[in-house]
Parts: structure tokens; sequence; C-alpha cells
């Protein structure tokens, strides 16, 4: 028997790294303020990883959807599978050449483009797109925060968030 509601239990989930981080910190605070300066020290080191692991936390829930979109993305050994009702496909990390967010439908699509195959095209809230968070963060010169600001921006065009080389002049700008 569960004395939660199924809402607040995923709402709990779905904030899981923020509040561990919140308990190591008040552990860290605890040992601190404690017995005297011989735990004072890994207390501070507890604090510092709390507000780590917190900061960590709070960009993946702005990353994380509702997961009862359409399809399942999977994530194994620098492969990104996803298994949709109509499409799906498959692109591994390394030969990847362009990460877009395509706002053209609801809800907004990830584009996936890798050279000598078609785009693959992720909805943002289908099941287990939490696991592209840790792909994406591996692509070099992503910039996590610009990507998550236009994820949470509510606009109708589609941007590019990350580019291997790119085909564009210098004078151009992504977005």
């Amino acid at each position: 028997m569960s004395f939660l509601r199924p809402e607040a239990k995923a709402e709990l989930w779905r904030w899981r790294e923020v509040l561990c981080g919140a308990a190591v910190i008040l552990l860290g605070l605890w040992l601190v303020a404690g017995p005297g300066l011989l735990l004072a020290v890994p207390g501070y080191a507890l604090i510092a990883g709390g507000v780590a692991f917190v900061w960590l936390g709070v960009q993946r829930v702005r990353f994380r959807k509702s997961g009862h979109g359409a399809g399942a993305v999977q994530v194994d050994e620098g492969q990104i599978a996803y298994f949709g009702p109509l499409t799906g496909g498959v692109v591994a990390l390394r030969e990847m050449e362009r990460l877009s967010l395509v706002r053209g439908s609801y809800p907004a699509h990830w584009k996936l483009e890798q050279p000598g195959q078609s785009a693959v095209m992720i909805p943002v809230d289908a099941a287990g797109t939490d696991a592209l968070f840790d792909a994406f963060a591996v692509l070099p010169g992503l910039k996590t925060e610009r990507m998550l600001a236009e994820l949470a921006d509510d606009k109708t065009l589609s941007v590019v968030i990350w580019e291997r080389q790119s085909m564009r002049p210098a004078s151009t700008l992504l977005h």
C-alpha cells in the first residue's frame, strides 16, 4: 500500500537527483555543526558534492519530459536507437553530424543526423528520453545550458543545437 498518489510519486521520482543532493548537503551540514573539527572536513566535502549533485539534478529535470509520448529510446554503447510506432532508427554518437530541435509539430522532436542514412526523429517526450541527456553530453562542444534553454522555449522555429563540422560560413549564426 502506497501513501502517495501516483502523480506525486512520479513528480518525486522526476526530482530524485535534486532530493538526493539536498540530503547529502544536510548530512554535510550536520557533520560540520556536529562533534568537532575532525568531521568538519568530510562535512565540507559532502556539502560541495551535494551542491554539484543538486546543480546536475536541476539540469536533468529541465531536460526530462513526461515519458508518455510515442515510441521508446534506448542508448547502448554509443548508439541511440529509437523504436517508434511509425518510424525508427539508430544513430552512432561517433558518426553523428548534427543535432537539431524541430518544433514544427507537437511535441517537439530531436532530429539526429548521420551521413549516409535518413535522419532519426525522436519526440522529446518518448519513453527513455532521459538517457539522451547523458548521450548528448558527450558530444564535443555541446553547450548544455543552451540546449536546455532551447528545449524550454516555446518558439515554433527549428534550431540546430550542435554540429560536428560547420557547413555554413563563419559569419552565419546557428540561431
